[in-house]
């Protein structure tokens, strides 16, 4: 079975953290003049005395000394009332003032929980309904960056504003297309992205009700208007792209319509903008999730269109933000090979392969290991496998690992040598290829390195190698560093699946070596030499009996093949090592009785089969006769129904 392979996991992919943190901080702090404390507790007095038929020019110009102090100045200050009450002057000029120096004073928590309440929310959230060309945008601007700011990081902001409906006033602004790209415009699509972002990152529940506002449709709309003429909507992007993502993230199971993917898409290939790149590559690494998704990605030509950039671009991937996009671009090309339908439709239609072969050239660890992965999932079938290596690539893939193949190489390139190499070992024409070109003296140093990842995938190609290679698993059997190190690794709690890896290992190499002589009535002589070097390392024999209780059922048979071989091979040749000495040592009797206890309902024929062998050989010595009586080992085979199913033991 082939496995798909993906990035290997030592940091996650990016999260959408990074877009959030852009687009929260809606304006940036500015350099200001801090006044005396007496001066501001003035200005105070004065705001808190002013009315709303106050002249507007009194009102601006306390405003305006006010604006110019830090934000936590006014900390422990009681602005919401005065604030409030202004907002109902007649001014637009006035009410645009205090809007913004809510903003500011918003920066700060305690300022944030002060406007936090119904009436506040309400009257700035009024503001800015059905908002139109014809609108004071400078007013919309700062109403949204106060709205904005209240609700950073302020659960019951958001609360307070969807029990209003106010995430419907919010969802609408999307609907307002400014006719040119002025500074207002850009100003304004900011602000709007930060505060429906802000809005959005609640959380699950006010993400769907966002939803059910038909918030996708109207985003969908914005990315195909941008997408007709990318170069001159960048800005438009910037600012729609952000709710997007925080939408993926919040919404389960988010599927884009096909046309917003192709969208994307054509936008990423027209872009010349980083921070879009960034912001697409991520989002279609959640889509591409989706197997569908995968195979529409690979028609829309993305593959090809993420090699040529990186192509041009990979000489200036020296900047960590750079780098950053480069392995988003790497790991969707990787995520969209382990969809099936989309790996054959690459392999039969397009030059990827080609491509992705370059890569097993390059310097760049990111490109190399992402061209080694990539032809990991192209070698998912056996003619894929079989053309890889009767056209040399197996061989590039042997090179790359013999210079990478020792305990301070990237581990991540090192997994993915080693995933590509399993599949292709596979197909049973390869296996004698791959053996004579070198792959098991290339992996064997690798048992210095002791990362679990790199260990599972090194024991499973050897695993698969020694498949069907008699030759092959002798010699491995008579390699004393190899098998004491796989009874140790097999002994080990740290990672399941390189014990039971280790333990699986073992038992194909006692099989694929002695298989033709397991029947002890053959006249062919049998080499014992490495059987006995395997049994006298200790610790060998107990794996396998060990293994015979895995909750697996394939591992429990091939524990019981491996002991059967065992038996019957040694047999007669107590003078080179006491059999039944090491199996009582073992605790084969108790083992036994937890094996039967536990398995009695999951047996499979052959299981019973390799089970009942067992027997058979292990009565013919009165020292294994009596340990085994003294567990009731024959009592508990009569107790279990299905073993007299298929035969009497």
């Amino acid at each position: 079975m082939r496995l798909s392979l993906v990035v290997l996991q030592l940091s996650d992919l990016q999260s959408n953290d990074f877009l959030h943190k852009k687009i929260i901080r809606i304006v940036p702090t500015r350099k200001i003049n801090i006044f005396l404390r007496n001066e501001i507790t003035e200005l105070i007095n004065r705001l808190e005395s002013t009315q709303i038929d106050t002249e507007s020019v009194q009102i601006i110009e306390i405003l305006d000394k006010l604006a110019d102090t830090d934000p936590p100045q006014f900390d422990q200050i009681p602005l919401h009332k005065p604030l409030l009450n202004l907002l109902n002057h007649s001014s637009v000029d006035v009410k645009t003032k205090v809007a913004k120096f809510i903003a500011e004073i918003s920066k700060t928590e305690n300022q944030r929980k002060q406007f936090t309440d119904i009436e506040t929310l309400r009257k700035l959230i009024g503001s800015i309904e059905n908002v139109n060309l014809n609108s004071n945008f400078e007013y919309v601007i700062q109403v949204c960056r106060a709205l904005g700011n209240i609700m950073f990081e302020n659960s019951d902001a958001r609360d307070i504003l969807a029990n209003i409906s106010g995430d419907k006033t919010l969802v609408e602004l999307l609907d307002v297309r400014l006719p040119d790209v002025s500074e207002t415009s850009i100003q304004f699509m900011k602000v709007r992205c930060g505060l429906i972002s802000n809005y959005l990152v609640g959380g699950e529940e006010i993400a769907k009700r966002a939803m059910d506002l038909q918030i996708l449709k109207k985003i969908e709309q914005t990315v195909e208007l941008c997408s007709n003429d990318v170069e001159n909507s960048e800005d438009l992007l910037l600012n729609t792209l952000p709710p997007l993502s925080i939408l993926t993230e919040n919404v389960q199971d988010l599927n884009f319509v096909p046309a917003l993917n192709q969208q994307l898409v054509k936008i990423l290939s027209e872009s010349k903008n980083p921070d879009i790149a960034e912001m697409i590559l991520d989002l279609l690494l959640f889509q591409a999730e989706n197997d569908d998704v995968k195979l529409l990605l690979a028609k829309e030509g993305l593959c090809e269109t993420i090699y040529k950039l990186l192509e041009k671009y990979k000489t200036l991937a020296n900047t960590s933000e750079a780098r950053a996009l480069m392995k988003l671009a790497c790991d969707l090309v990787v995520l969209i090979l382990t969809g099936d339908d989309s790996m054959h439709y690459l392999y039969t239609e397009t030059p990827l392969l080609k491509y992705i072969e370059d890569w097993l050239d390059s310097y760049d660890i990111d490109l190399l290991t992402t061209g080694v992965l990539a032809l990991g999932n192209f070698a998912r079938t056996d003619s894929h496998c079989i053309f890889m290596v009767e056209n040399n690539i197996m061989k590039k893939l042997l090179e790359i690992l013999s210079k990478n193949n020792g305990i301070d190489n990237d581990m991540r390139l090192q997994h993915a040598l080693l995933s590509a190499l399993r599949n292709l070992v596979i197909p049973k024409p390869n296996k004698p290829a791959v053996c004579e070109a070198g792959l098991v003296q290339t992996i064997l140093p690798m048992l210095e390195i002791h990362q679990p990842p790199v260990v599972f995938k090194l024991l499973g190609t050897l695993r698969m190698t020694v498949d069907g290679q008699e030759k092959l698993a002798h010699e491995l059997l008579q390699n004393e560093k190899l098998i004491k190190q796989l009874v140790l690794w097999s002994k080990s709690s740290d990672y399941a699946n390189v014990t039971g890896e280790s333990c699986r290992l073992m038992a194909w190499l006692v099989k694929h070596a002695y298989f033709r002589n397991r029947d002890p009535t053959q006249k062919t002589p049998v080499d014992l030499k490495s059987l006995l070097v395997f049994v006298k390392v200790d610790g060998a024999v107990d794996s396998m009996v060990s293994m015979m209780c895995s909750q697996h059922l394939v591992m429990q048979n091939e524990a019981l093949i491996a002991l059967c071989i065992i038996v019957a091979v040694l047999n007669g040749n107590r003078d080179d090592v006491n059999l039944d000495e090491l199996l009582v040592k073992c605790e084969l009797g108790q083992r036994m009785s937890e094996f039967l206890a536990k398995s009695s309902d999951t047996m499979t024929k052959e299981i019973v089969e390799n089970l009942q062998s067992l027997m058979s050989l292990l009565r013919k010595s009165e020292t294994l006769i009596s340990h085994l009586d003294k567990h009731n080992i024959d009592e508990s085979l009569k107790s279990i129904p299905i073993l007299t199913e298929y035969c009497t033991l």
